[in-house]
């Protein structure tokens, strides 16, 4: 038997390589994206009766943390990679203002709707607000800035200057700072649910480490460690057959040489991992081997993307959302038409741009694998009641943000380019 389910394994990871490679032909211009063909796959998959176990995240929770954990520091790299904006105080104003209002009261909506609405206990809710804090571009592709070496200079040249594509980029830089800067939240949740309510209980540490130091410690680190990543990889060409073999692996071992370094000196990680790629890639902006670096991590990218979906989809073939209330299904919905969207158009009052394009922003707060991670993170770190009904409200979150993000993201975005 257990060969038997090792091949049915084999057989599933090629399925799953296999839709890798080949649907990014079948659907770059269709209302449809590749996490739902996953996530549709898994739950069929690990539906039939061929001897597979479904996934269960509250049973395996470190693994899930873990396979969470590096999808989310691959598809850091894998975006921070593609930005050409000069890093700025006025160039990366919607990045600002969606990380300093968007994000808070994102948390702060989907925390009141878990403990007033659905009944949560106050660190559970803050907790469920801190996991849906994470957006994730990844799992809607066509909300993503353009890929190095793709579009004419000017447009590489205005995009550099921050001209234009302000709908991509705002949606990417917010994605690769906000998996960081959501750890402050789940931090606060779990030493709500360790000491209790009582400000003075947490508060002071909390602001002195949680917040202060390790966001400090992580952007600091990412552009340190990120600049020393870029010399060594810009320093000589790929000249040899085996050089040119390996070229882009780079991208890889930086991102986990920045992440264990990071992490080991007590800041958050996310944050290095993604200030590091933005640094590396101001390095040498217009060298060709940004292609080659930014190719390998999106390669990664999307098939760690691929088998966390299909787990996603065998979870939810084995009951992930059973757990699920009439009151947890509406919150669901609510904060992902309600919340992100009222938060965003705050976030985005008085920022210079049309209101379509601050209207797209504010609707594709896309949900995904930052808050797998960040829900098993916090789970495994501290006791929470209803462990299983905030899984099955995460889930059906990130469902719904999979289908509708999904089927809307290429018609918005066509629309968008085609009127401005």
């Amino acid at each position: 038997m257990a060969f038997e389910l090792y091949e049915i394994l084999l057989v599933l990871l090629g399925i799953v390589l296999f839709g890798v490679a080949v649907l990014p032909r079948l659907v770059s211009d269709r209302a449809i994206s590749m996490p739902m063909f996953f996530v549709g796959f898994g739950i069929v998959a690990f539906s039939l009766p061929i001897g597979v176990p479904p996934p269960d995240p509250l049973e395996q929770g470190h693994a899930t943390e873990r396979l969470a954990e590096f999808g989310v520091i691959v598809a850091l790299m894998a975006v921070g990679l593609k930005i050409d904006r000069v890093p700025g105080l006025r160039a990366w104003a919607s990045t600002w203002r969606l990380l300093a209002i968007t994000m808070p009261l994102s948390i702060a909506g989907a925390a009141l709707l878990g403990w007033w609405y659905v009944g949560l206990f106050l660190p559970t809710a803050i907790l469920l607000g801190a996991c849906i804090a994470p957006t994730d571009p990844v799992l809607a592709s066509e909300v993503q800035v353009a890929d190095p070496g793709e579009g004419n200079e000017s447009e590489r040249r205005a995009d550099v200057e921050g001209k234009e594509d302000e709908v991509r980029f705002a949606l990417s830089s917010e994605a690769g700072l906000n998996d960081g800067f959501a750890f402050p939240f789940t931090n606060l949740a779990l030493a709500i649910a360790l000491v209790g309510l009582a400000p003075g209980n947490w508060i002071g540490e909390w602001l002195l480490i949680d917040v202060a130091y390790k966001i400090a410690a992580g952007a600091l680190l990412g552009v340190v460690l990120g600049r020393i990543t870029a010399w060594a990889v810009f320093l000589t060409n790929p000249d040899t057959q085996i050089a040119r073999s390996v070229q882009g692996l780079e991208a890889i071992a930086g991102t986990l040489f920045v992440y264990g370094i990071t992490e080991l000196a007590g800041g958050y990680g996310f944050i290095a991992v993604f200030v590091a790629a933005v640094a590396i890639r101001d390095y040498e902006r217009s060298h060709d081997y940004n292609e080659a670096l930014h190719e390998i991590s999106e390669l990664a990218e999307q098939t760690v993307m691929a088998i966390i979906m299909l787990l996603f989809g065998g979870a939810i073939a084995g009951g992930l959302l059973e757990a699920l209330t009439v009151e947890g299904a509406i919150a669901a919905v609510a904060i992902v038409f309600l919340v992100r969207p009222f938060a965003g158009v705050v976030g985005m009052l008085g920022f210079e741009r049309a209101w379509a394009e601050r209207a797209t922003i504010a609707f594709f707060g896309i949900r995904g694998i930052g808050s797998f991670y960040y829900l098993a993170h916090g789970l495994n770190e501290g006791a929470f009641a209803d462990a299983d009904l905030v899984w099955a409200v995460v889930g059906a979150v990130i469902v719904i943000s999979i289908v509708v993000h999904g089927v809307t993201a290429t018609p918005v975005i066509d629309r968008l380019t085609g009127s401005s």
